[in-house]
């Protein structure tokens, strides 16, 4: 399987830190460097900066939210970059959450599903270099059509989802999805939903890619390792809203879901991050020494369904962690 790299959700010294990590993922024979968009540096500009300083390696968005761009001007970046970087875009698209939509964007977050189904679906149009006519609850779009050619070959859109019906939605209009903070059991019973949506749209489910991203910390000091991920984890059930909360419950986890979450608003994070026991952690992600997480990340990997894993860093590890990480588990 091939393996790809999810570079760091956290603040890094600079955009060359960031481009050193996608050339040296490049060089160990990783097969796609993938950039989120939170609230540091912008997405497009990091990864046109990776595309001018590697060769072969892919990029892509994970993720673009819906709600900080309109879906033409996503379209007219997703051209861009697929024409800088010589046909290695993807992209990688979500709603991401009300926290950061409304109170960083100050934009309604309405209904996500809805907004991401136009978005892709405008996307797609304005990737095909035909005028673009649209009339969607979201979006009204007439006599828009690219100055430049077309890309060619159109990049695929992903769709990122946690929730069934998101999930489902990837499955009927998505090339791909992104799964990320999951239990094993919990992906399972998600994959299950994007087949029925590409049952619904006619679609065989075989061509709609599965990307899982795994928090992963490889190091020679295990009890860092499981330490560093541990608190990355109670950050994301404890502190980023309700998604990843909620979907750990459905993976029946609920109690110590909402102990995580209750623990983290009173801002007991020591307890927060106590709560999530050695074996939910080697549920979720991978972490340890590198022979050890070696062969948990091909234990994902083996998961019927998985198409492709991305390793991904604790938001607190150094620039030597996430190195020693990236050599650790390179294929």
């Amino acid at each position: 399987m091939a393996r790809e790299v999810f570079l760091p959700v956290a603040a890094q010294p600079g955009v060359d830190a960031l481009c050193e990590q996608a050339e040296r993922a490049e060089e160990l024979g990783y097969d796609r460097a993938w950039l989120p968009e939170t609230w540091g540096r912008d997405a497009v500009t990091v990864l046109t900066s990776i595309a001018h300083r590697t060769d072969e390696i892919g990029i892509g968005t994970s993720i673009v939210p819906v709600y900080s761009r309109s879906p033409a001007l996503i379209g007219q970046t997703a051209a861009t970059l697929q024409e800088v970087s010589d046909g290695r875009f993807r992209l990688g698209l979500g709603p991401s959450g009300p926290i950061v939509v409304e109170n960083w964007h100050g934009v309604d977050y309405g209904n996500p599903l809805r907004r991401t189904r136009e978005t892709v679906e405008v996307v797609k149009r304005v990737l095909s270099g035909e005028e673009v006519t649209y009339d969607g609850e979201y979006f009204d779009l007439a006599g828009f059509r690219l100055r430049c050619e077309p890309p060619e070959p159109r990049p695929p859109i992903d769709a990122a989802g946690m929730g069934p019906k998101s999930v489902e939605l990837a499955g009927r209009f998505a090339d791909g999805w992104h799964a990320l903070l999951l239990t094993r059991d919990g992906l399972r019973d998600r994959l299950d939903d994007l087949r029925r949506g590409a049952d619904l749209a006619g679609r065989d489910p075989e061509n709609v890619r599965v990307t899982l991203s795994l928090t992963c910390a490889a190091l020679d000091d295990p009890d860092r390792a499981r330490e560093s991920v541990r608190q990355h984890l109670a950050f994301y059930v404890g502190g980023m809203g309700t998604f990843y909360r909620d979907s750990l419950a459905r993976s029946g986890h609920e109690a110590t879901a909402n102990e995580v979450y209750d623990r983290w608003q009173s801002r007991d994070r020591a307890a927060a991050t106590a709560a999530i026991d050695d074996d939910l952690l080697d549920s979720l992600a991978v972490a340890g020494t590198p022979g050890t997480a070696r062969d948990r990340l091909e234990s994902f990997a083996a998961i019927e369904g998985v198409d492709r894993v991305a390793v991904s860093f604790p938001r607190d590890a150094s620039l030597a962690e996430i190195e020693a990480t990236i050599a650790a588990l390179a294929p």
